[in-house]
């Protein structure tokens, strides 16, 4: 089976991420779409396997196969656990609808280390380009407030939220170079500090439901069996 009909037939969740979902579109904003597809069971019983995740077939289109996605959203993956909460939905089926049900099973106070561990890394790489070329990309640094602010919030509610929402026009003044750099550093320091202070009050579980997400992959993939011996 070609790659690309795996997307085309078998998708079951299709959003719009970047931009346009957290709310900081402006008129030269791609659109990025992410998607989950399932492959059929009996493609698991050869030797070669189906793909993990596929690129396209159209621009900016990148999928992951649902076994796939779930590993890395109980690893509480931003990019993965964000695609869940997209704004923006193109296609949702049955067993799309039960994905984006265990949404909270995927949830956990992980998410702290995870969030954080990949915005100081961020940090450090805008750090780089100060010292090479004298100014961050601001563009980045954009997005590294964005994501510090859903991380301290997500900790604090038990709710992801990604539209940036009143935060819109203090962000895109980040990214046109506005703001001056101490000032961003200041409030990405702050931002970091929230962050760990809530962590210590959230009231998101130690950890994920992963019962809950592999009973609901095991049935998935039951299904896709029964439909072929039917």
């Amino acid at each position: 089976m070609p790659f690309e009909n795996l997307v085309r037939d078998h998708t079951i969740y299709a959003c719009v991420m970047g931009s346009r979902a957290f709310g900081l579109a402006t008129d030269g904003s791609d659109t990025d779409r992410r998607g989950v597809f399932v492959a059929p069971t009996p493609l698991f019983w050869r030797f070669d396997k189906p793909p993990t995740h596929i690129e396209g077939p159209a621009e900016e289109q990148f999928s992951w196969e649902l076994e796939r996605f779930c590993e890395l959203a109980l690893r509480a993956n931003p990019n993965i656990l964000e695609c869940l909460h997209s704004p923006l939905v193109e296609h949702v089926d049955a067993t799309g609808r039960e994905l984006l049900a265990l949404r909270d099973a995927f949830l956990s106070r992980q998410v702290h280390e995870t969030f954080t561990r990949y915005a100081f890394s961020q940090r450090k790489k805008l750090e780089v380009d100060i010292r090479t070329h004298g100014a961050p990309r601001w563009k980045h640094a954009m997005h590294l407030l964005r994501l510090l602010t859903s991380a301290r919030d997500l900790l604090r509610t038990g709710t992801l939220r990604i539209d940036v929402g009143d935060q819109r026009a203090p962000l895109l003044a980040v990214k046109r170079g506005e703001v001056p750099w101490p000032e961003v550093e200041s409030w990405m320091t702050r931002l970091a500090t929230e962050t760990d202070e809530a962590a210590t009050r959230t009231r998101l579980p130690a950890e994920p439901d992963r019962r809950r997400v592999e009973d609901f992959l095991i049935g998935v993939r039951r299904a896709s069996t029964d439909v072929l011996a039917g």
